[in-house]
């Protein structure tokens, strides 16, 4: 069993963004500037899981492996559970490192930092996370803080949400938990750049502004 496999999952289709993973993004696809990424980090096989054959098509081109992903598991029935413990039942390494192609901001160094940051800790899973400080309301009533006492947003409490861009993780802990993150994980905070996530229209153009300011000729 090897040590550390890249997973990047690749569906065929996508619901809010028509094709979004394989429409041109910079000069390329969200799928071939992830591949550039991967291909410099330090892991021992790199695989594509997918029910694309453009995807597989690009695989064999860039010289890496390709799963090809059961039907249920490409489609909107399927529950993130389930992908996440089927993802792990389908590739045999210790640990997983799962890179998203719809976090095009996140860099080499950080991927990088986060597989050290990984191995350098006691934990089952390193997710890496945006801090949000921000006013929030629920069903009515406020969640963070008292409005009879309203405080400056920067002494707000420091919220954790997920974004996925970063992901290692042990097989056994995904298989056991049933989410990428485990019972053990390490929140490992990346900037707002970085965590920048595609789901809409507005998100792809947004990502792709930054990344020709930020990114491009750099992770290549």
């Amino acid at each position: 069993m090897k040590k550390l496999i890249a997973v990047i999952p690749v569906r065929a289709g996508s619901q809010r963004v028509k094709n979004k993973n394989f429409k041109p993004f910079a000069g390329k696809t969200l799928l071939e500037h992830k591949l550039d990424i991967v291909k410099q980090l330090p892991v021992d096989e790199i695989i594509i899981n997918t029910d694309s054959e453009l995807a597989v098509e690009m695989a064999k081109r860039h010289g890496v492996s390709y799963h090809i992903r059961e039907s249920y598991y490409a489609s909107s029935e399927c529950s993130g559970s389930e992908f996440h413990e089927y993802l792990a039942k389908v590739t045999n390494s210790e640990n997983i490192l799962v890179a998203h192609v719809t976090e095009p901001l996140v860099s080499k160094e950080t991927f990088i930092d986060g597989i050290k940051t990984y191995y350098n800790n006691d934990c089952d899973s390193l997710v890496s996370v945006e801090v949000v400080k921000k006013f929030l309301w629920y069903n009515g009533k406020p969640l963070n803080y008292n409005p009879e006492k309203v405080p400056a947003s920067q002494d707000l409490p420091e919220y954790l949400s997920p974004t996925f861009g970063v992901v290692v993780a042990k097989r056994e802990s995904i298989l056991h938990s049933k989410h990428l993150i485990c019972s053990k994980p390490y929140f490992y905070k990346i900037n707002e750049i970085e965590a920048v996530d595609i789901d809409t229209e507005l998100d792809f153009e947004f990502a792709e502004f930054l990344f020709n300011k930020y990114r491009r000729g750099i992770n290549n």
